[in-house]
């Protein structure tokens, strides 16, 4: 297939492509069959600012393809079916959670979704740069798996960084709690279900906004393979909300992190052990 010259690639209407991000860079031409056919084979590579766009443009594509004639054998399961891209077996989670996000959402109005769409971006870079994949992004969640449990201690360290330093404007501070855990949960036809999952949720909201706490299940799978310069800070053992067992929950410590936070979170029905 001929690549689509600058001049011919900018004399089409945005409708020629299957994405349009919210910068207006256009991806995925499907102006002609064999474009279309390029497109479904490289949809699983690119980064969609979240679920809303992807699904957007994964209809436009399939649209594109009944119109040439195209019968997509594969795509339609490929993306119904996470378990064909998401490590099995013993996996570390990272999942993230906007502190005072029903306040911002009244302060900001529409230019809630500007911010959020600006977050999930900075989210995606630092699970991307860390070898993770990406799981869902829904509301003000963000939920990554990582094989290596010292890559999501990474990826999740690079997101506070990325939160701090990002100009939001508006005179607003956006912060983010994080919880990380390793688990062997089930892959299933609609993703990861099991008990890990409902562990992460509960280490994520035992959080303050700007810190990062790990489960201990996590903090043996690192062992000594943190990066230079990064610690732990045992919390004490805690009972959290549906477990059955306490955890002993660990912040992350790193020279431009934040230091000081309260307990873990009373909404997470955390009681001391």
């Amino acid at each position: 297939m001929p690549p689509l010259g600058a001049k011919e690639r900018a004399a089409l209407p945005n409708s020629a492509f299957a994405y349009v991000d919210s910068h207006g860079r256009r991806l995925l031409p499907i102006n002609d069959e064999a474009h279309v056919r390029n497109a479904l084979a490289r949809f699983n590579r690119v980064i969609f600012e979240d679920e809303e766009s992807r699904d957007r443009a994964r209809m436009r594509l399939l649209r594109a393809a009944k119109k040439h004639g195209i019968v997509p054998l594969g795509f339609i399961g490929v993306q119904l079916r996470p378990e064909r891209k998401l490590p099995r077996g013993l996996v570390t989670f990272v999942l993230t959670d906007i502190e005072g996000s029903t306040e911002l959402v009244h302060r900001l109005g529409d230019g809630y979704s500007p911010v959020l769409n600006q977050l999930r971006r900075l989210l995606r870079k630092a699970v991307r740069e860390t070898s993770g994949r990406e799981i869902d992004a829904r509301g003000d969640e963000f939920f990554a798996v990582f094989e290596r449990p010292a890559s999501a201690v990474d990826a999740a360290i690079a997101m506070q960084r990325a939160i701090r330093s990002h100009g939001w404007g508006h005179g607003i501070d956006v912060r983010v709690r994080i919880g990380v855990h390793t688990g062997r949960p089930t892959l299933a036809e609609s993703g990861y279900i099991g008990l890990a999952v409902h562990t992460v949720a509960r280490v994520c909201t035992s959080a303050h906004g700007g810190q990062i706490v790990l489960s201990a299940a996590a903090r043996d799978a690192v062992g000594d393979l943190l990066a230079e310069g990064v610690s732990l800070l045992s919390l004490g053992a805690w009972r959290l909300s549906g477990l059955r067992e306490s955890i002993e929950l660990l912040q992350v410590r790193a020279g431009d992190l934040l230091v000081e936070f309260p307990p873990p979170r009373p909404v997470a029905l955390a009681v001391r052990q």
